[in-house]
């Protein structure tokens, strides 16, 4: 649409509000005092969000670059170069990744890889403990971006504990902190990795880890970069409150207001609340289409959902996408490895009228393609 802003229904990248975008509108200094009171209200704000804080022993450490950047930087800097070995537990791309760094960082590991219709499970992870008593980490993603699925990391937690509770579980919660509620200490997470353009509603620019404090000290002298030293760079925060190295300011400008939004909104639970009417309203539309989730109900969640093509000839992903995005709608493509499919999200700053105006629009286009509807969906 002529002169209005795109709208993002993707994971992230997404649409943020005018406020957050307005208050970029500011250049500040990287040691102005401004600048490292916004560093600390962002610190402070994101343990609040986890409901936990630095007098409960959590940390929170802050790392320039993508939620990519953050993940690597935890999975290098904080397994032992001697005697590590990290179990992987992936259902999608982005498990296999963590898998990927740890390759690259000649970190010993072992992975247990489920299709993409599934989702990791407790017990395979108490079995993989009981069996290599090695394993010293566990990682896993909490909301699996690839599909949609929700994975269950307050239950892996917790039974990885009871049988080994020295063991270090990472979670890589990209896509769901913020929105879905995970509790660090009853979850027994260790370390919890998310970004600035995900669930809190900020831009890109910087990403998080929040850790359990003893654990973060004794990763001294684990680190396998400079840059990405989780450990150095938490200290080099605490001794004078700034970033080691150039921090994105007008990135924090703009969390630090996403993270006032998060909190009038009420929180997780308000988040959440709002993202689950989104993801109905859009399973409901679609349905009427013929287009159903990828997944089972059961696994779903509600951040973003893939819709399998059309088996339908006239149907063209391209044509489909660059119709879509004229009219200032952006969706996802697919990243499954078994079907060609198509990804919508439900998280930003959306609401019941524009994931309708996104509904209507694909209606009408497929509609304009000469797509038969309600379309039957290609078998997997």
């Amino acid at each position: 649409v002529p002169g209005r802003e795109p709208l993002l229904f993707t994971p992230g990248p997404l649409t943020c509000s005018a406020e957050v975008k307005r208050a970029m509108l500011v250049d500040l200094g990287s040691r102005d005092g401004l600048f490292l009171k916004v560093i600390q209200d962002v610190r402070d704000g994101l343990l609040h969000c986890a409901g936990v804080s630095r007098e409960q022993g959590f940390e929170c450490i802050l790392m320039q670059g993508s939620g990519t950047f953050s993940v690597e930087a935890t999975i290098s800097s904080i397994i032992p170069k001697t005697g590590g070995k990290l179990l992987v537990l992936a259902n999608g791309a982005y498990g296999e990744r963590i898998a990927q760094m740890a390759e690259i960082h000649a970190i010993p590991y072992t992975k247990i890889s489920y299709p993409e219709l599934e989702v990791p499970t407790a017990e395979d992870a108490v079995e993989a403990l009981k069996t290599d008593p090695s394993i010293t980490h566990v990682a896993m993603i909490h909301h699996e971006t690839t599909t949609g699925a929700l994975n269950p990391v307050n239950q892996v937690g917790r039974a990885i504990k009871e049988v080994k509770p020295e063991v270090t579980f990472i979670v890589d919660s990209m896509s769901g902190f913020g929105c879905y509620p995970i509790d660090l200490k009853k979850s027994r997470v260790d370390f919890l990795v998310s970004s600035s353009n995900k669930c809190i509603e900020g831009v890109p620019g910087f990403a998080y880890a929040l850790a359990d404090r003893e654990k973060l000290l004794a990763t001294e002298g684990s680190a396998r970069t400079l840059s990405l030293d989780l450990l150095a760079q938490w200290k080099g925060l605490e001794a004078n409150g700034q970033f080691r190295f150039t921090p994105p300011t007008h990135a924090l400008l703009a969390f630090d207001q996403a993270l006032k939004e998060h909190v009038a909104e009420g929180g997780v639970e308000g988040r959440l609340a709002r993202y689950t009417h989104n993801f109905n309203t859009l399973k409901t539309d679609m349905a009427a289409m013929g287009f159903h989730p990828y997944l089972d109900e059961d696994k779903q969640g509600v951040i973003i959902t893939t819709f399998l093509f059309p088996d339908d000839p006239a149907f063209d992903f391209p044509t489909f996408y660059n119709k879509l995005q004229a009219l200032g709608l952006v969706i996802y493509p697919g990243k499954l490895t078994k079907a060609d499919c198509f990804r919508i999200g439900s998280i930003g700053r959306l609401f019941e009228r524009d994931m309708r105006i996104m509904t209507q629009s694909v209606k009408a286009i497929l509609l304009e393609m000469g797509v038969q509807l309600p379309v039957k969906q290609i078998r997997v």
